[in-house]
C-alpha cells in the first residue's frame, strides 16, 4: 500500500439518518432538512469531515425528490463547511396499500447528479445484496439490486464532475466486480481517489474480524493506491472501525443510519456522540480527525 503524508489524518464520516431509521429510546434521528442541517453542524463541531445524508418526505420516510436533497445541502452549507455525501442507494418506500417495499428505479437514483447546489461526494454499493439490517430498521431480507449499468453510469458521471465515489463493498466479491470494470476501461484502477468502504454486520456479512480483514486485504491487493475505510452495524460499529484504524484506514464511518449505540454500549442521543467516541478512539492510535478541507485534498475533489 502506498503511504501518504495525509494518512495520519482520519476522515470521520457520520451517516446521519439512513432511509428507514426512526427516533427511539432517546436517540434523535434527523428527518427534516432543518433537523439534518443542525445535526450536520453538531457532527462537524465534534470532528466529522463528511456527513452522509438521506432525504425524507413529509411522512418521515424515504424520498428521492431532488428538491428535498437541494434544500438539505443548502441548509447544511449555511451552517458549516462539512462535506456532504449522497448515495445512489436512496432507499425504499412502502406501498401504503400492501406494506410491501418499492425500490426506486435507476432513473430516480441517477437524478441526484443533476441537483444544484450539488453534493461533494457520492456513494454506491459496488454489488447486489440481500439487505438485512435490523439496526437500521430494515428487519427482513430485502433484495437490493445494483446493476453494472447503474454502476457504470455513476462512475462516469461522478468522475466527470471531479469528485469521488465511496464504493460500498457489500462482500469481498464486489471488489472483483470493480476490478472487472477497471479492466474494461470504465475507470483507471490506479486513480488515487478510489474509495472502498468495507463493512460487516449488514446482510449476510458476519461481524467477524477475519472476514473484515480479508475484505480489506482484498481491496488493498486489487487497488493498492485506493483510499479505504470501515463501517459496522449497531454495537459492532466501533470495534470494526478500531480494527480499520489499526490496519491503516483512511476513513471511519459512524452514524444513526448504521446503529444508535455508543462505543461503551450505551444509546447515543445524537450522531455527534458517536463522532466524539470515534475521535477519542482514533487519538489512541495517533490519528487526528481530518478537517473538511483536508478531506477534500485527500479525496482529490474539486469545490462543489
Amino acid at each position: 500500500m502506498t503511504i501518504r503524508v495525509a494518512d495520519k489524518k482520519l476522515i470521520i464520516v457520520s451517516a446521519l439518518n439512513g432511509g428507514m431509521q426512526q427516533s427511539r429510546d432517546g436517540a434523535f434521528v434527523p428527518v427534516t432538512p432543518q433537523e439534518i442541517a443542525e445535526e450536520a453542524e453538531r457532527c462537524y463541531q465534534a470532528g466529522a469531515a463528511v456527513v452522509h445524508v438521506h432525504a425524507r418526505g413529509p411522512d418521515g420516510t424515504n424520498t428521492t425528490d431532488p428538491a428535498v436533497y437541494i434544500e438539505i445541502i443548502a441548509r447544511i452549507r449555511e451552517r458549516c463547511p462539512v462535506l456532504v455525501q449522497t448515495t445512489n442507494g436512496v432507499g425504499v418506500r412502502r406501498d401504503p396499500a400492501t406494506g410491501s417495499f418499492i425500490w426506486p428505479p435507476d432513473s430516480e437514483r441517477i437524478a441526484l447528479f443533476e441537483i444544484e447546489p450539488r453534493q461533494d461526494l457520492y456513494g454506491i454499493a459496488a454489488g447486489t445484496t440481500d439487505f438485512y439490517h435490523p439496526e437500521g430498521n430494515y428487519p427482513g431480507d430485502i433484495p437490493y439490486v445494483n446493476s453494472v449499468a447503474l454502476l457504470k453510469e455513476t462512475i462516469g458521471r461522478a468522475y466527470a464532475k471531479g469528485t469521488a465515489i465511496e464504493y460500498e463493498i457489500v462482500e469481498p466479491s464486489a471488489v472483483h466486480r470493480l476490478l472487472r470494470l477497471a479492466n474494461e476501461g470504465v475507470f483507471d484502477r490506479n486513480r488515487r481517489n478510489i474509495w472502498l468502504l468495507h463493512g460487516a454486520g449488514f446482510g449476510s456479512v458476519p461481524p467477524v474480524a477475519r472476514y473484515v480483514a480479508f475484505s480489506i486485504n482484498e481491496g488493498q491487493t486489487l487497488f493498492p493506491d485506493a483510499l479505504w475505510g470501515t463501517v459496522g452495524a449497531g454495537r459492532d460499529a466501533f470495534w470494526i472501525n478500531t480494527l480499520g484504524i489499526a490496519m491503516g484506514a483512511h476513513t471511519s464511518r459512524v452514524g444513526f443510519e448504521d446503529g444508535l449505540w455508543r462505543a461503551n454500549g450505551e444509546l447515543a442521543k445524537f450522531n455527534a456522540d458517536q463522532v466524539d467516541d470515534m475521535v477519542r478512539i482514533a487519538a489512541l492510535y495517533g490519528r487526528e480527525p481530518a478537517t473538511p478541507e483536508e478531506a477534500r485534498r485527500i479525496f482529490e475533489i474539486s469545490e462543489a
